[in-house]
């Protein structure tokens, strides 16, 4: 058996000994909210619930906390430089704190923000250690989810040494990169492409399909200075063949240093995870028994130590060896691989590409009921695909929200589903999951998950807008507005009449950080005002209009509304759309107005 690592030996070393002794103790926990998995959603998840002062337990197999962003190595952050929102914000800035800045994160040119997997989880550890009220466990793997009919329970887990935890809880998260709580809690999911007829996505095929995305274990390579030789073993099977080209063709060649610089971090290191002819590789693992599939993800493996061979070797970087401070495995790879997809949950919602290219035209008002937000474009990885997969036509898109149902199954009571497995088109997968989408995912999660258990009532009744003003007040997004930022005296105020529709927002698609603007300076038209104002008031007429919205206009179709609205003094004054917010406030508190998953007015 050629080395894999001891973390994942011992797993394997786990399963014969669980499939030939029986387990020789057994610890009983039972708390408020139990988290499957310290991934990236998971964490903040904990953090939040915790923070809202219920007991709270989150189990991990890894020693790590913070999935993608740790344990796999995924340390240079795609997306959401100019959404500092909520945990994703707070992370950040504890990342600047310790680096000395903003500039020191921005070692690489895939990212603004890139760090060592080892930073970011003492981070995350000295987080979870100031909460009081939370606890978290290393070392166990799920085994099973606890049922009564169909609610969730709690969950059992095993570690190597067959050492059983059984945790009763009365909320559970899966926080699992697969959603690995899905299939043991009989809740209904989706695994690969969707048919085109159940999500309604020109570009889905006719056809479901169980294909998913190409996964990677990533590699953290050190410099360790002139002259110095870590060159690993040559792999078995090692052919230079299979990585020529990882520095481009053609006119779009560039030079090994270049594409090094890709994942560059602080501390003179460099993250291998790398698409072009690289490290990526397809293996559908999800619906494996866990014992069957630490062995099944063995190639990714051996194909990142061909790659790391092929880069000291062929490339010349003998200098760059597997670093001996990151990962405690035997072969110094990440402790899991980075999936980017695995098993969707079916929610009470279901959120498509249509609903993020869109999102003022669809049958539903999903844009209404966001809890975590996004900027990343659609983004998927199919290279390593046997026999080739033809290339995706992905439309362009603009920052987007993520509902609130998503997270929610549409029959399990007292289960919540955070990290990559929420109830999204796989489509959508390749915005939503990537790490500081899910990382507020999970916040939101935590906090709906804290709300519920408070209220003594399922996550499901939790109303939409409290969820949504929680989150508010830990200075999170609930819309994805790129001009409105948590300083912003007015953040709330405008995050909360964005999230109503009345005063929408701008999309624009932008290279690789999608923008939604409120444009608070700018003027609104009537037409803009009527369009938006008609959903909480079907007695205004939409006026197709380009005049500018004056102070006494506005102040009379909030009366026509139904809300108390005085003519200002200087009513002939147009309005920005600031002002025009606070009149919207004062007059109608729109936001009070209850709302289903759908972003549907209710209570009218």
């Amino acid at each position: 058996m050629k080395p894999i690592g001891n973390f994942i030996a011992a797993l394997l070393a786990g399963a014969a000994i669980l499939g030939s002794t029986a387990c020789s103790t057994t610890t009983r926990r039972t708390v408020d909210v139990l988290i499957i998995g310290g991934t990236t959603s998971g964490t903040s998840a904990a953090i939040a619930a915790a923070r809202q002062g219920v007991r709270t337990l989150v189990v991990e197999p890894t020693p790590m906390l913070g999935g993608m962003l740790t344990a796999q190595g995924v340390s240079a952050i795609d997306g959401n430089d100019q959404l500092p929102s909520g945990l994703w914000n707070e992370f950040r800035e504890a990342l600047r704190r310790h680096y000395g800045g903003a500039r020191a994160l921005a070692t690489g040119w895939v990212s603004v923000t890139q760090f060592e997997p080892h930073v970011a989880d003492s981070i995350f550890k000295a987080m979870a250690a100031a909460e009081p009220t939370l606890e978290v466990i290393h070392g166990y793997r799920l085994e099973a989810v606890c049922m009564k009919e169909r609610t969730v329970t709690g969950a059992s887990f095993l570690d190597e040494r067959g050492h059983r935890l059984e945790v009763e809880a009365r909320t559970t998260i899966d926080a699992t990169d697969l959603g690995e709580a899905l299939p043991m809690s009989g809740t209904p999911y989706r695994v690969g492409m969707d048919a085109r007829a159940l999500t309604g996505e020109a570009i889905a095929p006719e056809e479901a399909n169980d294909i998913v995305q190409d996964l990677t274990v990533v590699a953290v390579l050190k410099d360790y200075g002139e002259g110095a030789d870590r060159t690993i073993p040559r792999p078995e099977g090692y052919d230079p063949a299979e990585f020529e080209g990882c520095c481009g063709s053609g006119e779009r060649t560039m030079t090994p240093e270049y594409m090094l610089r890709y994942g560059r971090l602080p501390g003179g290191k460099y993250m291998i995870n790398w698409p072009t002819k690289g490290n990526d590789c397809y293996l559908n693992v999800v619906e494996l028994p866990w014992e069957e599939r630490i062995e099944a993800l063995r190639p990714a493996r051996e194909k990142t130590l061909r790659f790391v061979y092929y880069i000291q070797h062929e490339l010349g970087f003998r200098n760059l060896g597997i670093a001996d401070d990151e990962f405690a495995t035997e072969d110094g790879l990440a402790y899991l691989p980075y999936h980017r997809e695995g098993r969707r949950l079916d929610g009470v919602v279901r959120l498509t590409l249509d609903d993020v290219a869109a999102r003022y035209d669809r049958p539903t008002a999903l844009y209404r009921t966001g809890v975590s937000v996004g900027d990343y474009p659609v983004d998927h990885h199919h290279a390593c695909y046997p026999g080739g997969l033809e290339k995706i036509p992905f439309p362009p898109v603009p920052s987007f929200s993520i509902p609130a149902g998503v997270m929610i199954p549409a029959a399990t009571e007292q289960l919540l589903v955070a990290d990559k497995a929420i109830s999204v088109s796989n489509l959508i997968n390749g915005s939503t999951r990537l790490q500081p989408v899910v990382l507020l995912t999970g916040q939101a999660a935590g906090t709906l998950a804290a709300l519920a258990v408070k209220a003594g009532c399922t996550p499901r009744e939790v109303p939409v807008r409290t969820l949504q003003r929680a989150l508010l007040g830990q200075k999170a997004y609930i819309a994805p507005t790129y001009d409105v930022r948590p300083d912003d005296p007015d953040f709330e105020l405008l995050q909360r009449i964005a999230a109503t529709g009345i005063l929408r927002l701008t999309g624009e698609p932008f290279h690789w950080a999608n923008r939604s603007w409120f444009y608070p300076e700018e003027g609104i038209t009537v037409g803009e005002f009527t369009r938006g104002l008609k959903d909480y008031a079907p007695q205004i007429d939409v006026e197709e209009s380009d005049k500018p919205l004056t102070a006494a206009a506005a102040a009379a179709l909030l009366r026509r509304a139904g809300g108390a609205a005085d003519t200002p003094a200087d009513g002939d004054r147009p309005l920005t759309r600031r002002e025009t917010a606070r009149m919207v406030e004062e007059a109608l508190h729109p936001f009070d107005r209850d709302i289903d998953f759908e972003g549907n007015l209710i209570n009218l």
